[in-house]
């Protein structure tokens, strides 16, 4: 369709869904299971601690799915994506928006009701989440500021948006950079500005 948006390096997964409101009556928040991309703090395994792509999509298709992660299974199944891509591209580490869609969720999961956008604003991220959509963005960790990152925080990295509050002007992603990153939240203009 071609009157569709068009939104940065962004994936967008797309399902129609009923967003649950909690603490603002504005506010939007998918209830997304979550899992660190390094379950077990294995943090000196490359494939986990490069594994945002991965556990941003695993957290995206759970929430598609229906279904609950442990950190068992999100251990295996990140490592089990990681595997894939490296076994049918020869890379598993920062892929781009573009091969996170095609690699993993359409290639790995053979999900393909999801679309890529690039040249996004903040509207556009909030209109997303307002048609029941969750947004994947690619970040610079760095400028995200996020305390319970290892410093300075990943220059790339990858986190999902699933919800908004329009009273504190905050997004709520699940950023799998860290295990205290179920429904963080970031200022909509610093995770805006933070977009790569």
């Amino acid at each position: 369709p071609t009157a569709k948006p068009r939104i940065s390096p962004t994936v967008t997964p797309k399902i129609t869904a009923t967003p649950s409101k909690t603490a603002s009556p504005n506010q939007i928040l998918f209830d997304v299971p979550f899992t660190p991309q390094a379950p077990f703090s294995e943090w000196s395994n490359p494939k986990l601690s490069n594994g945002c792509e991965e556990a941003s999509a695993l957290m995206a298709m759970s929430w598609v799915r229906g279904t609950t992660l442990t950190p068992e299974l999100s251990r295996k199944e990140i490592i089990a994506i990681s595997d894939y891509e490296l076994a049918n591209y020869g890379v598993f580490l920062d892929t781009s928006a573009q091969d996170t869609v095609d690699w993993i969720f359409k290639g790995y999961y053979g999900y393909k009701d999801i679309e890529l956008y690039y040249d996004i604003s903040i509207e556009d991220i909030k209109n997303q989440l307002k048609k029941g959509n969750l947004v994947i963005t690619p970040m610079n960790g760095q400028e995200l500021h996020n305390p319970y990152y290892t410093q300075p925080g990943p220059l790339r990295h990858k986190v999902v948006i699933i919800g908004y509050d329009p009273d504190s002007k905050e997004f709520i992603t699940n950023d799998p950079g860290t295990r205290l990153g179920k429904q963080y939240r970031y200022p909509e203009q610093v995770l805006f500005n933070a977009i790569h």
